[in-house]
């Protein structure tokens, strides 16, 4: 028997749109990568409590342990900023805080100068003193932006 062009042509075009269907399927697995925005970026950290300042974050949300204060226009409030020891939710932000004085006063090199601050959040003041001593001033921080996937989880 032999094959008609009719059918060559009909089982190349078939072969054509399987290829085409992987590769759609292929794509499509990558894209909530290319979508999420995660980023690492250098930070001089600082430490705040409870009886430092208001109990509420200009989100207006209670603050407690887990969050932090940073900068809206680089981080959005919601973000979750990963720390060596737990992942913090961005809610609070501050005039120190968005002018960047801490990295711009005990910066020592050129990319030090420039980091963003953030200022992480803690229940007591011992807390926050024992957590600052323990770490360095200036620390790269994973930030994963709200809606994003995966999400860091708490350490």
């Amino acid at each position: 028997m032999a094959c008609s062009t009719r059918d060559s042509t009909t089982s190349e075009h078939s072969l054509d749109i399987m290829k085409l269907f992987y590769t759609l399927i292929f794509l499509s697995s990558l894209a909530p990568a290319a979508f999420a925005r995660e980023e690492s970026i250098l930070a001089r950290v600082t430490s705040y409590w409870a009886g430092e300042g208001p109990k509420y974050a200009s989100t207006g949300r209670r603050l407690c342990a887990g969050h932090c204060a940073v900068d809206p226009k680089r981080i959005p409030f919601g973000s979750k900023v990963v720390f060596p020891d737990r992942a913090c939710t961005a809610v609070d932000t501050g005039p120190a805080v968005i002018s960047r004085k801490a990295a711009r006063l005990c910066g020592r090199t050129a990319s030090q100068l420039k980091a963003i601050v953030v200022d992480r959040f803690f229940e007591t003041k011992r807390e926050a003193m024992a957590w600052t001593n323990a770490h360095p001033h200036f620390m790269t921080l994973q930030v994963v932006w709200p809606g994003s996937h995966p999400e860091p989880s708490d350490l």
